[in-house]
């Protein structure tokens, strides 16, 4: 299966955009790429760049491999995927508020009731609550990929719950101006050092009414979760405090923080938890990560949230295939980018399509994350494939189907030297008063030859991202 290059045309001729790091490439030998790689690790451990993988009974932390050859994008690629983000982000939270409020979409049949309202995502708490500016998803990571012989994009998921990922591309891109400063000096690079700015002035906007010099705050599950390290990275680079559950408390509908102050109001909440454990009175009673009475001073409007409760109806592989309809019956407008072909294994036709094709098919859990409960069919054993498929005959409404795309690939420094790898790309989106966002992403790219899975917690590794001129 012939895949996209990044870097070089099928004739391996150059890309414009890649010509200047090509010919500064050329001049650095394999030793030196290699002791620059070996002290980006030691800075990265140093800072305590790591995360926790999920299911590791050790608690080991771990480094995400960071490669040095950076993913390039010319400007007028990425003014598209801009374009067509955007598009996608608005769409998204127009469908939200419809969701919760007059269910426009459900009305005209274009969304099925059933995927919305039995979703274990959808939050009736929620329904008929205003929110400000009407933006549920002030951040959005969007997971983009480039197929075929022209390198089309593709929108392989909208992570809109608690996306995560962003202090990677931060840190990444300090990394390389650390490490080779010529580079930027010789390129005409997009900065994405500003994005902890917007991240605050987005917080900012959403403020609750009235409320002139908003107080923000990151909330975190504690240190225990694979993602602390952006936590902590967010808060300290906005100038905010971090704080657990146990930090807050509510009184008369408004939010209060614990400081050796007093009680200090809190006005907008940048939660990194999930739906279930924010408030222990209205969803898991067993939770301790979350703030008793939150649900109520957030449904009174004293207290803003990012992401809004209920924000993950949007953030499903069961509602994804409905996302091109979204943009046509909010916006009038015809999708920028497109979706992955998908197959609704809940539908007996593509059921029956999935179960006869699996060994040429990705098979996802339409609640999964982070790489798991899936199946890459082309890299998977006979064994494994039928212990899939019983699962996937119990369960169909579980899954969805789509087609082993070639992602692009992009050259890559492994053991045996440069060798192209697979990737894909996780701009961050943030909506508030503007949509915004950086000329940039988080580039994660599978290590492995061959594996389409670019996931950290399945061995994957991270680039720097360059929007050029």
């Amino acid at each position: 299966m012939r895949c996209y290059d990044e870097m070089r045309h099928h004739d391996d001729a150059v890309r414009p955009h890649y010509a200047r790091f090509e010919r500064w490439l050329v001049k650095q030998g394999n030793e030196a790429i290699a002791r620059k790689r070996a002290e980006a690790d030691l800075l990265f451990r140093r800072v305590g760049i790591t995360f926790a993988v999920n299911g590791d009974l050790s608690g080991t932390e771990r480094l995400i491999p960071f490669d040095l050859i950076p993913r390039i994008i010319p400007r007028g690629e990425w003014q598209t995927l801009e374009a067509g983000l955007r598009q996608r982000v608005q769409a998204l939270n127009l469908f939200i508020h419809d969701v919760y409020h007059d269910r426009n979409i459900v009305r005209a049949g274009i969304v099925p009731a059933e995927q919305v309202y039995t979703n274990a995502q959808y939050r009736p708490e929620m329904q008929g609550v205003n929110v400000p500016l009407g933006v549920y998803a002030h951040i959005a990571g969007v997971d983009v990929v480039r197929a075929g012989d022209e390198g089309e994009f593709y929108v392989l998921e909208d992570n809109l719950r608690v996306p995560s990922g962003v202090s990677y591309m931060l840190e990444n891109r300090k990394m390389m101006m650390r490490l080779f400063p010529e580079l930027f000096v010789q390129n005409r690079i997009a900065p994405v050092a500003h994005y902890p700015d917007l991240l605050l002035d987005t917080l900012r906007s959403v403020a609750p009414e009235g409320v002139d010099d908003p107080v923000v705050v990151v909330l975190t599950p504690g240190m225990y979760n694979s993602a602390y390290f952006e936590h902590t990275f967010l808060a300290q680079q906005m100038g905010v405090e971090l704080v657990e559950g146990k930090d807050l408390f509510v009184d008369d509908n408004y939010v209060f923080m614990r400081t050796t102050q007093g009680p200090k109001r809190v006005d907008v909440i940048y939660r990194r938890v999930d739906d279930d454990f924010l408030d222990p009175l209205a969803f898991r009673n067993d939770s301790a990560l979350g703030v008793p009475g939150l649900l109520t001073a957030y449904r009174a409007g004293r207290v803003a949230l990012a992401n809004a409760m209920g924000t993950g109806i949007a953030d499903d592989k069961s509602i994804y295939p409905y996302v091109p309809e979204m943009i046509e019956f909010y916006l009038g407008e015809k999708p920028i980018l497109n979706n992955v072909p998908t197959f609704q294994c809940r539908k007996p036709d593509d059921l029956a399509y999935t179960l006869a094709h699996l060994p040429e098919l990705v098979v996802k859990e339409v609640h999964g994350a982070g790489g798991y409960g899936m199946l890459v069919g082309p890299a998977s054993t006979k064994a494994e494939i039928e212990s899939f498929r019983e699962r996937l005959i119990a369960r169909p409404a579980g899954y969805i189907a789509q087609p082993t795309l070639a992602l692009s690939a992009c050259p890559t420094f492994v053991e045996a030297g440069i060798a192209p790898r697979h990737i894909d790309l996780r701009p961050f989106v943030l909506s508030g008063k503007t949509v915004t966002m950086v000329a940039g992403g988080l580039t994660r790219v599978a290590l492995q030859e061959g594996s389409l899975v670019v996931n950290s917690s399945q061995g994957g590794g991270t680039k720097d991202t360059w929007m050029v001129d």
